[in-house]
């Protein structure tokens, strides 16, 4: 089963076996080798929508906790 897990100041990993990721138009979007990958989530990768670890260089700021 597909699983998202928020990190604490970082991206959210995804657990992708058996999914397919599409754009905005439904175009597939080919994943990363292997079936976790990590999801941009500060606006600042420039490997949208794959985190690059830009994060870190912001300053990104957020915690887990979803209310």
């Amino acid at each position: 089963m597909p699983e998202i897990q928020i990190r604490t100041d970082g991206p959210y990993l995804l657990d992708a076996s058996g999914l397919q990721l599409s754009d905005a138009n439904g175009n597939a979007v080919a994943l990363p080798e292997g079936s976790k990958v990590a999801l941009c989530r500060c606006g600042q990768s420039e490997n949208k929508p794959f985190c690059d670890g830009g994060h870190k260089a912001a300053g990104f700021k957020h915690g887990p906790a979803v209310s």
